[in-house]
């Protein structure tokens, strides 16, 4: 592959016997589970929710605040797993994640319901960084795609079953089922994690301390500014008071971590995930990618719906299908990086992901089903090309005690790409929506005439306009990807080579 280096790294995975390393993946796939489900199961029983409990107003915070706990979090998780080891961290994690789900299902209104999320939030963020970080350290190099792979193949799965599986709790049970399923399954996870995952001696860490006031600046930051993007131009129109205070704030504190951590002996975001090129390119390039995936996600339904005149659930399949496609083409990506290397191979994927945004806006108006289903699966084979080497590669240019941090950052940029995503492609779909019905249209009505029956044939011609300029910044979005990957990444990057290779 030529992507090595000599240099020494303890093997990954020493502490755990190859006869236990099925039970502790197994675990890593089932606590994955649980984060990936988290929000698609709950998104289908928004309806009995609200109507159990109330607070219709502030539902929307259900999701942000989970989201905004969970992606200023990783960090800090990263952090403490390079420093005390991967499994406090996940164990704690675990516990955090369903002692959230707990009281979520004992919830007795929305307000509390709301701060319970947040605390399963708390965990969800300690699952999701090192269950990725530990895939890396139980495999070498040459085997680490199988574990990335099945992960990747949770991912999928939980996308396609979550909306059904909680429309069925919903429906047939109790909303308050959809978070009591997790009980049973972190359990499991929690149990063989504990008995299971024996992790390696390494090097005493005496005198290492937790960098707490930069843990709670990085909180605080990341918690006011995905606050401000994740509310402004719903809660409240961007250029209010609430919306530049809220940004002003964040800058602010993002200047006092700054400060806190150039001071820090263990900072929690250390300046070598900037300083060093593959890992800033990789960071840059995965946030484009959080940053782009907004448009299938959030967008392809409500287009497949009004333009095509489908129903939920055939709309929903539409975008189910780059599921399919991803995870089996990052199985496979290995067979191309190790040809051409970790950077070629996200440029040939992203490269690709470019074309097949660009295309979209050139569909057929109304056009047929097929169309848009064949790009959604062309573009998650490309995506999968493009993400895992990314993934793989940079995890493979560090160490164990740096593995952690590096893996939270990329993590940290992608789900900040989201967020930054979904604010800034909603008031673009919003900007054109109104422009073409005479000011008088934004996504939320669209979502009320379709609740109603049919849109307006103008309603249609306007969400097939904004969905395709939305494509339209996702394919700037990979375009400026491919431009980090092609003029910061290293030609080849600096992976350490592995005593058992």
């Amino acid at each position: 592959m030529g992507d090595t280096r000599p240099a020494t790294r303890e093997a990954a995975g020493r502490g755990t016997a190859d006869g236990k390393r099925g039970a502790v993946v197994a675990a890593l796939m089932l606590s994955m589970a649980l984060a990936a489900l988290d929000s698609t199961i709950v998104s289908t029983a928004v309806p009995q929710i609200v109507g159990d409990l109330g607070g219709f107003s502030v539902f929307s915070w259900l999701f942000s605040g989970y989201l905004l706990a969970v992606t200023v979090t990783l960090p800090v998780y990263g952090k403490l797993s390079d420093t005390f080891g991967r499994k406090p961290v996940l164990v704690a994690g675990a516990i955090l994640f369903l002692l959230g789900s707990l009281l979520c299902a004992l919830a007795w209104n929305m307000g509390a319901l709301i701060a319970f999320r947040v605390v399963q939030g708390l965990g969800g963020g300690a699952l999701q960084g090192t269950v990725q970080t530990l895939a890396a350290d139980l495999y070498p190099l040459k085997e680490r795609p199988k574990i990335q792979a099945r992960l990747s193949t949770v991912w999928a799965v939980s996308a396609v079953a979550g909306p059904g599986l909680g429309g069925l709790l919903a429906a047939y049970a109790d909303w308050r089922w959809i978070f009591l399923v997790n009980l049973p399954i972190g359990a499991v996870a929690l149990w063989l994690i504990v008995r299971h995952l024996h992790e390696p001696r390494r090097e005493s860490r005496e005198g290492a301390r937790v960098d707490w006031a930069g843990a709670l600046a990085v909180f605080a930051t990341g918690g006011v500014l995905l606050t401000a993007l994740v509310q402004g131009g719903v809660a409240w129109p961007w250029l209010s008071a609430p919306s530049l205070a809220l940004f002003a704030g964040g800058l602010a504190l993002a200047g006092l971590v700054v400060v806190i951590e150039r001071r820090a002996a263990e900072p929690i975001i250390p300046g070598w995930v900037w300083r060093r090129r593959t890992i800033a390119a990789v960071n840059l390039t995965l946030g484009a990618l959080g940053l782009l995936m907004v448009a299938p996600t959030v967008f392809l339904p409500t287009y497949a719906q009004a333009v095509l005149d489908l129903d939920p659930v055939t709309a929903g399949f539409v975008l189910s299908v780059w599921t399919l496609s991803w995870p089996l083409s990052a199985a496979l990506s290995q067979h191309v990086y190790r040809r051409i290397g970790f950077r070629d191979s996200a440029l040939l994927g992203i490269g690709a992901a470019t074309l097949i945004l660009l295309a979209f806006p050139f569909l057929p108006y109304p056009g047929e089903v097929w169309q848009p289903t064949l790009l959604m699966l062309l573009l998650g084979a490309a995506l999968g090309l493009f993400q895992l080497p990314l993934l793989v590669g940079v995890q493979s240019t560090v160490g164990w005690s740096e593995r952690g941090t590096t893996t939270a950052s990329v993590l940290f940029c992608r789900q900040s790409g989201q967020t930054i995503g979904a604010a800034l492609f909603g008031a673009v779909a919003n900007g054109v929506l109104a422009a073409r019905l005479g000011g008088a249209g934004d996504l939320d009505s669209v979502a009320r005439d379709l609740d109603a029956g049919a849109p307006a044939e103008a309603t249609r011609h306007a969400v097939a306009d904004a969905v395709h300029a939305v494509y339209l910044g996702a394919a700037g979005a990979a375009a400026l990807a491919f431009l980090v990957l092609l003029c910061v990444a290293p030609r080849r990057f600096p992976v350490l080579s592995e005593p058992d290779d």
